[in-house]
């Protein structure tokens, strides 16, 4: 990481020390941002971690999602891995929900973001940057009728959500 010096522990572990700790910004707090930073915790405890996530969870069950609209699995939080708070308290992470990446200036290390919520736009640095944005549906536009309310994609809690009270209103 950046001009860190590493040095063995115990083999695989590699621990890395830097005063003051690197500045790492990881984009994406789904499973694999979330493990990411969990491993660079492990790594440094110096370092100074943010996960900024675009949706307001953090790290869930998305293989879940089908069973708990079926009602297989009975309660929400049964989705949710991890929370931002627990990231914070046992890890120590930063972690930003419901906020969206706008850019990347790669020379100057920083990401601009805004807060979805307030509509408040700031900027991170970093020393170290790391991408773990998944993937979005695709939803193909030409077949007739796919864009009609009812029709859903699956992917996050917030699909859920939307899926959960679509079936509340109308009853399909």
């Amino acid at each position: 990481m950046g001009s860190c010096v590493q040095s063995a522990a115990a083999p695989p572990v590699h621990r890395v020390e830097c005063p003051g700790g690197p500045r790492v910004v990881i984009v994406g707090g789904s499973a694999a941002g979330a493990s990411t930073a969990a491993r660079l915790r492990r790594l440094s405890e110096s370092a100074e971690i943010a996960i900024i996530e675009k949706g307001g969870y953090v790290s869930f069950a998305n293989c879940g999602l089908p069973y708990y609209l079926g009602g297989e699995i009975q309660l929400w939080d049964s989705l949710q891995v991890t929370t931002p708070e627990t990231l914070k308290s046992r890890f120590n992470l930063h972690v930003y929900t419901g906020t969206e990446v706008l850019a990347i200036d790669k020379g100057a290390k920083t990401v601009k973001v805004r807060e979805h919520s307030s509509g408040e736009e700031s900027t991170h640095g970093y020393d170290e940057l790391v991408l773990t944005v998944g993937c979005e549906s695709l939803v193909p536009k030409a077949i007739p009728g796919i864009d009609r309310p009812g029709h859903f994609v699956l992917r996050s809690l917030e699909d859920t959500s939307a899926i959960e009270a679509h079936m509340a209103t109308k009853h399909p």
